[in-house]
């Protein structure tokens, strides 16, 4: 996979776990990571085998935003990697999950700092867990920028619009606590344990039945913006199918039978 000196990538069980692993710059994004992020993200979609996600950084940090000096300078990017963006020049922004939405559940497990591009990335993941000491904030504007990732569009939708337009109008660092209070996390962790809550709750997730999983999550992204009568008649074309697959039919077996399921995607 591209990009891996950037981005280590490994199993646990049924969880594809992505980390950012740049951690002497606090894992900024680089041209390598974002290669790796996004063939990341086409690999677990790819892989039937895996259920769920877990991104996370290595080093006590989240992601401290894009390394624009690094980028500028084409520094620590590979003929490869530039070649990789000269093909697809939309691919920094699938990476970030601006353009690309997973088809399998992203659990974000965040130690320390994740700012600016850091949570930009975070507003395209699923399900959110931090570490207690983890600091967040959308810095652009006090450095004369744009928060072009997509949150101008997301942050409201996810936030309550007073608090969206306070992070993005001022800049300033939130704590762990605030940002759960607002909404942006679900779930507040002591130090050091943010990864193993994540993987907790995408185990949660890998118990239950994967086509059931998807075609939720798919529901949920594809009915945000319509009427709720519109979004019911969503609902049903991706809910029915679901009760007519063998998996549907296994869980309430197994229910019945006081087992756990065995899914098997069909």
């Amino acid at each position: 996979m591209d990009g891996t000196e950037h981005l280590s990538v490994r199993r646990e069980g049924a969880t594809l776990v992505l980390t950012l692993n740049r951690p002497e710059a606090r894992n900024a994004l680089s041209l390598p990571m974002l290669v790796g992020l996004y063939d990341g993200w086409l690999a677990a979609d790819a892989d039937d085998t895996v259920r769920s996600v877990v991104l996370t950084g290595a080093g006590g940090a989240f992601c401290a935003g894009m390394d624009l000096k690094a980028l500028a300078d084409g520094e620590m990017a590979g003929q490869e990697y530039r070649d990789r963006l000269a093909a697809d020049p939309d691919l920094h922004w699938k990476a970030m999950l601006r353009h690309h939405r997973p088809r399998k559940p992203v659990v974000a497990a965040v130690e320390g700092p994740c700012v600016a591009g850091g949570t930009e990335i975070l507003q395209g993941t699923d399900i959110r867990v931090a570490g207690q000491s983890a600091t967040f904030g959308l810095f652009e504007v006090r450095r004369g920028l744009f928060p072009i990732g997509g949150s101008t569009v997301r942050l409201p939708r996810q936030i309550p619009r007073t608090h969206a337009l306070e992070m993005l109008l001022t800049g300033r660092p939130y704590s762990a606590r605030e940002a759960a209070d607002v909404g942006l996390v679900g779930h507040v962790v002591p130090d050091g344990t943010a990864l193993e809550e994540a993987l907790a709750v995408a185990e949660r997730i890998n118990a239950c039945g994967p086509l059931a999983v998807e075609a939720v999550k798919a529901s949920v992204y594809e009915t945000a913006d319509l009427s709720e009568a519109e979004g019911l008649a969503a609902e049903l074309k991706r809910g029915w199918p679901v009760f007519d697959t063998a998996d549907a039919k296994e869980g309430a077996r197994a229910f019945a039978e006081k087992r756990p399921p065995v899914y098997r995607r069909a």
